[in-house]
């Protein structure tokens, strides 16, 4: 746990804060990966990024989370392209379903984040944490 109290460093935090749209990854039944793009919030109280959408206890993402309770998140963005800025962080956890309304909420178990806390983009802050 960082000096914040969160698993997160502060310019994670700050870089959560200002994003809403990222890439959700889950395993379907026959072991094949699903990538999809999702709308998200940060939520402090469970230190946790929570994903949600339209009907989305129907969706893919749901039912395979539903059955394997992981999934991973990746939200990213570029700064520049010359030179070369990319920054984001990945989270990859254990997930649960949540209801009203339905949504899934991913507890971090590793977290890897680039081009946040001093804007090096190729300098990776990975870390596990269960």
């Amino acid at each position: 746990m960082t000096t914040n109290g969160s698993v997160f460093t502060e310019g994670e935090l700050r870089y959560l804060s200002e994003r809403r749209l990222g890439r959700i990854a889950t395993v379907g039944k026959d072991g094949t990966p699903h990538v999809t793009p999702v709308g998200w919030r940060f939520d402090p109280a469970h230190d946790a990024v929570e994903v949600g959408g339209r009907n989305f206890d129907r969706s893919k993402k749901y039912n395979d989370v539903a059955r394997s309770a992981r999934a991973a998140i990746v939200i990213d963005d570029v700064v520049s392209v010359d030179p070369w800025q990319p920054r984001g962080i990945e989270i990859r956890g254990a997930a649960e379903l949540l209801n009203n309304p339905p949504r899934i909420r991913i507890r971090p178990g590793r977290v890897v984040s680039w081009g946040l806390d001093d804007g090096d983009s190729f300098r990776r802050n990975a870390r596990t944490l269960r």
